[in-house]
């Protein structure tokens, strides 16, 4: 093998099964993640003066995203939970990425329903139709349609 060089992998069973997403306040992400988007709420827990709702898709019952608080981190000291809360509000922190049917439709149901746009519709370079919001907390959310071609 020449230098440089890594073996090509063995076949793994590896998946993605949880990603985690910062809110400030659940009953807007909630209303955001379930009643916007139409993701099922699987688990709601408290904990002391915190709290994690664990939302997914129908489509992908193996699949969850965990609405956390943004200081949930127990290592955090006080300056970090301030400065993740600081940039959890100036909607810096990354989000997630979804897959839809019909990126159009989906733009104008979320639209409709007061998100914060980021981009609308349109064609990618690289074979995608994407849009993009803001959740209630700030986070940026995309929703791409694969293999939507060239709209006119």
């Amino acid at each position: 093998m020449a230098t440089g060089q890594h073996p090509t992998p063995a076949p793994t069973d590896v998946k993605l099964a949880q990603c985690f997403i910062a809110v400030d306040d659940h009953d807007k992400a909630l209303a955001f993640y379930r009643d916007t988007l139409g993701l099922e709420v699987r688990n709601d827990v408290s904990y002391e003066d915190m709290r994690w709702v664990t939302v997914g898709s129908p489509l992908q019952p193996d699949v969850e995203i965990v609405l956390e608080p943004p200081a949930a981190n127990p290592d955090f000291s006080p300056a970090d939970q301030e400065a993740v809360a600081e940039l959890l509000a100036k909607g810096v922190l990354r989000g997630v990425i979804f897959t839809t049917a019909d990126c159009d439709a989906l733009f104008a149901r979320v639209r409709e329903a007061g998100a914060d746009v980021i981009q609308e519709p349109m064609d990618q370079p690289y074979g995608v139709r994407d849009c993009a919001f803001r959740d209630p907390a700030g986070n940026m959310l995309r929703f791409l349609e694969r293999g939507s071609g060239t709209r006119g």
